[in-house]
């Protein structure tokens, strides 16, 4: 594991910022960490980067307890942070260069310039970073925290004041270097984007971790039922009672040539629609699962009726 846990916990005065807090992220996965304002995210992150002590609780670090490790396995982590704390007085080719030399990182001009080039900021590398916006000082974030190529990305609240562009940009650079199995931890309240990158999820509120499941698995635990959209060229009776009679089957509705099946949601049972329809003579153009999305589930969860749901994702 490159992140593990074990009953992480965090008081302020007698508040329980995170408890009992048990995380696993492996190496090469994009992982998410969701939660409302409140729940406990910074401050795990910060407990995760050494910033603040624990009151209890163990954290490793690609399998190296983080209280007794060194220097050698911080190297090893890349941080951006909602906020930038940035030196004005600097260009961005020159506070680049100056972390470069910190983590003693070799053709670091060349790795400059080519992530300077990954997120279209070469043409202003030689301009004050007080003149950037703050969509431009969060990619130069970025650039800092992908310089010395660390195994680990910690990313608070990543695309924060980015616009569409920007935050497609940097998409693509999480993409890419996930390819190298560079493991990604994010924070986000952007619950779409968590979507589209994140292969695992862990959703905490009021300090506790209430559900770390991967995507498909956290959805089909939540939602009971999923819905299959069936598009026939030409709808018949006979295809229609063949579906109905499907052990899985639920309910089942018919608009025109479309079908609506509601089934269970133990598996994905689009290959037994398909060869009932095709017994029947039927023709498919299409057929989709219409799957919840990541924010319905963080909404359900986080909901007032965590208790019956923690019940529920054990029972699963």
């Amino acid at each position: 594991m490159v992140i593990r846990t074990e009953m992480l916990t965090k008081e302020y005065n007698g508040f329980r910022a995170v408890e009992s807090l048990n995380l696993e992220v492996a190496t090469g996965e994009i992982y998410g960490f969701l939660g409302p304002n409140g729940a406990g995210k910074t401050t795990t992150i910060l407990l995760l980067l050494g910033v603040i002590k624990p009151t209890d609780g163990k954290i490793f670090l690609f399998e190296e307890d983080l209280d007794k490790s060194g220097l050698d396995v911080r190297k090893r982590v890349g941080v951006v942070a909602e906020h930038q704390s940035l030196y004005p007085g600097m260009t961005a080719w020159e506070y680049l260069n100056f972390f470069g030399e910190l983590y003693e990182v070799t053709d670091r001009k060349k790795k400059t310039l080519q992530l300077l080039e990954e997120l279209n900021l070469a043409d202003v590398k030689d301009k004050l970073l007080s003149t950037y916006s703050k969509g431009m000082r969060q990619k130069i974030g970025f650039a800092r925290a992908f310089l010395h190529d660390p195994d680990l990305l910690i990313l608070d609240e990543p695309i924060t004041g980015l616009d569409p562009n920007g935050v497609k940009q940097i998409r693509d650079l999480i993409v890419s270097r996930n390819k190298d199995r560079k493991t990604i931890f994010i924070s986000s309240h952007l619950l779409s984007e968590v979507e589209k990158l994140c292969g695992k999820v862990a959703i905490i509120n009021e300090g506790k971790l209430l559900a770390e499941e991967k995507m498909e698995d956290l959805k089909r635990k939540i939602k009971s039922d999923i819905e299959v959209k069936v598009e026939l060229i030409k709808s018949k009776k006979e295809v229609i009672e063949e579906l109905a009679g499907l052990p899985f089957v639920k309910d089942i509705k018919e608009d025109n040539n479309i079908i609506w099946m509601t089934v269970n949601h133990d598996k994905d049972y689009r290959t037994q629609i398909a060869e009932a329809v095709s017994r029947r003579g039927g023709i498919i153009l299409n057929i989709t699962v219409q799957e919840m999305s990541l924010e319905e589930a963080f909404i359900t969860i986080t909901s007032k009726n965590i208790p019956l749901l923690k019940q529920a994702m054990e029972m699963g």
